[in-house]
């Protein structure tokens, strides 16, 4: 079995507090990589609360975004209508019950790769990538450059060299 991970496509990062150009671009080439993938696929959804200012991370990133039930929170329209689960919420950059159902999944049937897109490369996609590795150390994870966005340039490029240096394949990288 193949897996796809698409991480945080949420109008927060797309075009809201957090959005950027960058995410924009990607969001036709992540549409088509959900349209043409044919195994099994997960969405994320970077979940915070209405006291999100007074966490650690909104201390250190004080935009507030993807509160729950919020316009913000919720995955954009494009890719909101491949989305036939709930997402896993994810109270932080990586996500522990993701790592957790890639393992169970693995024990039902044999995945044979984990594929990540989406936002933003350097903070949830670097972190999701890791814990999936962790998770399933000997099934190559891959994280699809062309389908994911940075906070900059500079750290999507950076997240990039981390990721290949951890053994997490990286495809498309030139696009």
């Amino acid at each position: 079995m193949d897996i796809l991970i698409v991480v945080d496509m949420q109008n927060d990062f797309v075009t809201g507090a957090l959005g950027s150009d960058d995410a924009r671009a990607i969001v036709p080439r992540a549409v088509r990589k959900i349209q043409s993938f044919s195994g099994e696929i997960i969405f994320t959804r970077d979940t915070h609360g209405d006291n999100y200012l007074e966490t650690l991370e909104g201390k250190k990133l004080p935009v507030k975004h993807c509160i729950a039930h919020t316009k913000g929170w919720e995955l954009i329209p494009e890719i909101q209508k491949f989305c036939h689960k709930e997402p896993v919420d994810k109270p932080a950059f990586g996500s522990f019950l993701l790592g957790e159902t890639l393992r169970k999944l693995n024990e039902q049937e044999r995945i044979r790769t984990v594929t990540l897109i989406g936002l933003c490369t350097d903070i949830c996609v670097i972190s999701n990538a890791v814990i999936a590795k962790a998770s399933l150390p000997d099934v190559e994870i891959i994280v699809d450059a062309a389908c994911c966005a940075g906070s900059t340039k500079e750290g999507h490029q950076c997240a990039l060299e981390a990721m290949s240096r951890c053994q997490i394949r990286i495809e498309n990288q030139q696009l």
